[in-house]
């Protein structure tokens, strides 16, 4: 594989983390200051049935692909960049360690919050309960998962902008050092022309022939 090749690929690998990581912050972060505050201000009833429908609808491929993909292409960027020495590995390890905790903090809160109000079932015989055990922790954390994803999705952006920077095309000089080099070629091929002259016409120079 080219050196060309690599780099190619280390740029798509971080890109395609630095998208699906943002937006799965974005989910999250829609839920925190959107969804939640406004179910908030529903009745029990409506916010439990809310709640049931959207955790079913959420499973689906694109959720999942932004979800999954995003740790799938960060360790993707992160294989690809153990002998960058390029400052970008640092923060893909930074950002590796703040998605799995989301997946932690996703796995053992609010996934676990979902089932138990999947199997209080259609018909609540008392959703001021069932709601009461669930929405105060389940937003809570929500809020937090959403705060460590935004921050994965900072560090992977800022290491797409050093990779960007280091595999950068050198740029032209600028124009003073142009217009130097210009002057030298100009002199180089006067005094060339003037040599032509001088061994066509050995007189040329002297004071009569200049008078």
């Amino acid at each position: 594989m080219t050196d060309m090749n690599v780099k190619l690929l280390q740029a798509m690998s971080l890109f395609g983390a630095c998208l699906t990581s943002g937006l799965v912050a974005g989910l999250f972060a829609g839920f925190a200051y959107a969804v939640m505050p406004g179910l908030g201000r529903s009745d029990d009833h409506t916010f439990v049935e809310a709640m049931q429908k959207i955790n079913v609808a959420i499973l689906n491929g694109w959720f999942m692909f932004c979800f999954v993909g995003g740790l799938l292409l960060t360790v993707a960027a992160l294989l690809l960049h153990l002998r960058s020495g390029n400052g970008v590995l640092p923060w893909i390890v930074a950002a590796l360690v703040l998605y799995l905790a989301m997946f932690v903090i996703t796995g053992a809160v609010n996934v676990p919050l979902n089932d138990e109000l999947a199997r209080a079932g259609d018909h609540v015989a008392d959703p001021a309960v069932v709601r009461a055990h669930f929405e105060s922790r389940w937003v809570t954390w929500n809020i937090v998962r959403a705060l460590v994803t935004t921050v994965a999705f900072a560090a992977l952006a800022y290491a797409l902008v050093l990779h960007g920077r280091a595999t950068a095309t050198p740029t032209p000089p600028s124009g003073g050092e142009h217009s130097a080099g210009a002057h030298v070629v100009q002199d180089a091929v006067a005094q060339s022309d003037w040599g032509r002259v001088r061994s066509q016409d050995p007189s040329w120079g002297t004071p009569r022939q200049q008078a």
